[in-house]
């Protein structure tokens, strides 16, 4: 049958095939197992600067690709499967990354209150020289913040490693006033386009062969 991108698989039957995520991020591997799947942590150090007019479907889909790339390029198993994703906050065109220090996410929430945002996660998947990626994006409401909030927020520790300063599936929650699009990209994997990728491979989920 065909993939959900209307092209056929590359070979069946590969359940078996070693899956390697490429991140070290807790909630991406829990986001996999949510879907069931084991696989071996390995994480990928790239450059994630954002180039001169990148725009940032751009960006996070080549920084997925190289993140899976650079990790299957290490593995001696041409068969394994190697799943890279990465993740931005963009408001009014800029780009929101981790951010540096205690100011820099004061500034990214102030930004954010009161206002919508996207959040664009691609998901890039390698078997040896074929990648495949797919990309979400989804639009996030904040209520307003006060200064103290965002202050008392950083100091509980969840915005320091977090794209946009916030996580929606931790205290960050409670100032989400409204999402459309995926929850899952929103924390950093979209379920639906990684299981699609998988697929493709020829990856079987809940029993179904590619």
């Amino acid at each position: 049958r065909l993939d959900r991108a209307g092209r056929a698989p590359l070979s069946p039957g590969l359940m078996a095939a070693t899956l390697y995520l490429a991140s070290a991020s807790p909630r991406r591997r829990e986001l996999l197992d949510q879907l069931g799947l084991q696989c071996i942590v390995r994480p990928a150090e790239v450059d994630e600067t954002v180039g001169p007019g990148e725009a940032p479907a751009d960006y996070v889909r080549r920084v997925a690709a190289e993140k899976a790339r650079s990790v299957a390029a290490s593995l001696a198993e041409p068969a394994a499967l190697v799943l890279a994703a990465d993740t931005a906050v963009v408001h009014d065109g800029n780009i929101f990354g981790k951010p540096a220090d205690r100011d820099d996410a004061l500034r990214m929430l102030a930004a954010l209150s009161g206002s919508d945002h996207h959040v664009y996660t691609a998901v890039a998947v390698v078997r040896d020289t074929e990648c495949r990626e797919a990309l979400s994006c989804s639009r996030v409401r904040f209520r307003k913040l006060t200064g103290a909030e965002a202050l008392a927020y950083w100091q509980t520790g969840e915005p320091a490693d977090k794209a946009g300063g916030y996580a929606i599936q931790g205290i960050g929650a409670m100032f989400v006033e409204a999402l459309q699009g995926s929850y899952s990209g929103v924390m950093g994997l979209p379920l639906f386009e990684t299981a699609g990728l998988l697929e493709a491979f020829g990856y079987r989920l809940l029993g179904n062969d590619a």
